[in-house]
């Protein structure tokens, strides 16, 4: 039998790192005199825990096999979001476990979602634990996008394969990538931070909100999410380091190494971007003939954050768009399933399955007129194979109908048509705001049941691991 000591010894280093995280807003307990020891408790409970972990699985074999690797995306995750919860329990916020674990998921899959009523009036310590469960989910997932998920051929993110190790080989000439993704992931945030103090943001937020940005999650520290400081400069920056972190992040690597023309030749990308342009131009065009509250400025400029926002999974928002109409809660809805680029903080379905699908189904038709000739499908200068077609469009397919079950089951606990629909695409999608007045833009999720937490919590954390490095865990076969 296969031992898992390597697993267990990864995820207790992961749980020491959280814990030393957690100091952090300990420190702005101190500086806000805060009454509370929440942090400094939950940091002494999980570094405690992550050392035992690390030293009862010291021998430990050196490398990862595929059936590890799986375990292991789906065990790290759900850890660090149980002990993340910690410090939303102890505060003085005193949520419950349902509430401080919705949180702690929501954060650490950079969904954005929140249970908080009064953001404005919350310790400051726990907006800015929010922000950094976001960030370290940020950089977690492109890390995993980038070396672990291709090697386990997730729903064709081999595409994305950066290295010539076999499956059975996870961990070895990885961490190069990942120290170089991180570089550039920490340098970003810091140059996001710097532009919105300077946009004037306080010190403290302009961290928080730079730490959200980065990670696309959309945890703010007021309410009124982005809103709140009136300040096109504002959102001007945010819209800009969205889009710098909706890009594939190895691409930054590809650039730095001399390419300096991927950002125009990736497929990808390209696509990224055309469908942004498209989209708010829709949404222009809508708002314009429709909505004469704006001038022409401010028409673009709510249209333009709001799309990106939602298209990224971001979440952060300007105004309410449940009032603009049904047009944009269906357009919207829409642009919750595509997502971003693969290899970024971005979620969704992803931009390339969908512009694999649609040279797929042009083949298809191709092939219709002219059934003799043969037609070779290629993306970005490679051969795409039958098999990688039969994956992106099988995920797609799962997507879409484990998002159905998590609608009906969110309509059994009692959530409305609009509220179940639109927290099943939120939630898988990893979003933020849905739709309706329950929990759309003005809303959060405090008035959902607790049984309606832990299914959107499972669906955070299946859509954030790309859906079959969760469900494959679920097949007798995979324990034998």
């Amino acid at each position: 039998m296969t031992s898992n000591k390597t697993v267990f010894f990864i995820i207790g280093i992961l749980l020491v790192i959280l814990g030393i995280f957690m100091m952090i807003p300990y420190g702005i307990q101190l500086i806000y005199n805060e009454d509370s020891n929440s942090f400094l408790a939950s940091s002494i409970i999980t570094i405690f825990i992550g050392i035992l972990t690390v030293l009862s699985n010291l021998k430990k074999e050196k490398q990862l096999n595929l059936q590890q690797a799986f375990l292991f995306s789906t065990l790290a995750w759900l850890a660090i979001a149980l002990f993340g919860s910690f410090p939303f329990m102890l505060s003085n916020l005193k949520l419950s476990f349902s509430e401080a674990f919705f949180e702690s998921m929501s954060g650490i899959t950079t969904t954005g979602s929140t249970v908080i009523l009064n953001l404005d009036g919350s310790p400051k310590s726990i907006l800015l634990w929010r922000s950094i469960m976001q960030w370290l989910g940020g950089i977690g997932i492109i890390v995993m996008a980038t070396t672990v998920l291709p090697l386990l051929k997730v729903g064709g993110m081999q595409l994305f394969k950066t290295d010539s190790s076999g499956t059975e080989k996870i961990l070895p000439k990885t961490i190069e990538v990942a120290a170089a993704i991180i570089i550039t992931y920490t340098t970003l945030t810091l140059a996001c931070c710097f532009l919105y103090w300077f946009q004037g943001m306080t010190v403290f937020d302009s961290i928080a909100h730079s730490f959200t940005t980065l990670a696309t999650g959309g945890f703010s520290t007021h309410s009124e999410s982005i809103g709140y400081f009136e300040s096109p400069g504002i959102e001007v920056t945010a819209t800009m380091f969205i889009i710098l972190s909706s890009i594939p992040f190895i691409a930054y690597l590809k650039f730095i190494k001399g390419n300096r023309k991927i950002f125009f030749q990736d497929v990808q990308i390209r696509g990224f971007f055309y469908l942004l342009l498209i989209s708010i131009l829709i949404m222009f065009g809508y708002l314009f003939f429709n909505n004469n509250d704006y001038s022409f400025i401010d028409n673009l400029r709510i249209s333009s954050f709001n799309v990106l926002s939602i298209l990224s999974g971001t979440g952060y928002v300007t105004d309410d768009f449940g009032l603009w109409g049904k047009f944009p809660l269906i357009f919207f809805l829409f642009l919750m399933f595509v997502g971003g680029c693969a290899g970024s903080t971005t979620c969704g379905i992803k931009i390339f399955r969908f512009q694999i699908l649609f040279l797929f189904i042009r083949n298809q038709i191709k092939k219709l007129i002219y059934p003799n000739s043969v037609f070779v499908l290629n993306y970005n200068n490679k051969k795409i194979e039958d098999s990688f077609i039969n994956s992106v469009i099988i995920f797609i397919f799962s997507y879409l109908f484990l998002f159905l079950i998590i609608a009906m089951l969110l309509s059994i606990t009692g959530l409305d048509f609009l509220s179940a629909i639109s927290g099943a695409a939120t939630s898988i999608s990893n979003v933020g705001p849905g739709l309706g007045e329950m929990i759309g833009p003005n809303g959060n999720f405090s008035e959902v049941s607790d049984i309606s937490k832990w299914i959107l919590s499972f669906a955070m954390l299946v859509g954030r691991l790309e859906i079959f490095a969760v469900l494959v865990l679920f097949l007798p076969s995979f324990w034998r």
